[in-house]
């Protein structure tokens, strides 16, 4: 009688043991399913910074005249432009050079007569296009 009564004493520890056990490998994965891995928190993190940093150095060109809209579509145009001229030369290989590309060259990309002066639009396009080529040939 007494052989029998710790059998069950044991079979009931155990058991008592395995529910402790499973219950901890569940609220353990659980408690990994609700934070983001590593690896995403730093993407986003470094994607804010480049566009902090990317529209930091829009608003740090000077101001040489001209609407608000005139300025914003020339240094939006040439940004947009010169990255995607810098990520094309990184990616065949080519050195750093802006000066050569024909759109910094012709900048009048998105340019309309309405905007006002064509000159002071190049400017901004030009200035803009050497940042935004910067940031493509380093990979943005």
């Amino acid at each position: 009688m007494k052989l029998i009564d710790f059998k069950n004493k044991i079979a009931g520890t155990l058991f008592a043991l395995a529910l402790l056990f499973g219950i901890g490998l569940a609220a353990n994965s659980t408690a990994q399913a609700q934070y983001p891995r590593y690896p995403d928190t730093y993407r986003r993190d470094r994607d804010y910074r480049r566009d902090r940093d990317s529209q930091r150095r829009r608003s740090d060109y000077p101001y040489y005249g001209g609407s608000f809209d005139f300025r914003q579509t020339a240094l939006n145009a040439g940004y947009n432009e010169g990255i995607k001229a810098g990520r094309d030369d990184r990616r065949r290989g080519e050195r750093f050079e802006f000066r050569d590309e024909s759109a910094f060259q012709r900048a009048n990309k998105d340019y309309n007569s309405r905007y006002g002066d064509r000159g002071m639009y190049q400017t901004y396009f030009r200035q803009a296009f050497q940042t935004g080529y910067a940031d493509g040939y380093r990979g943005y």
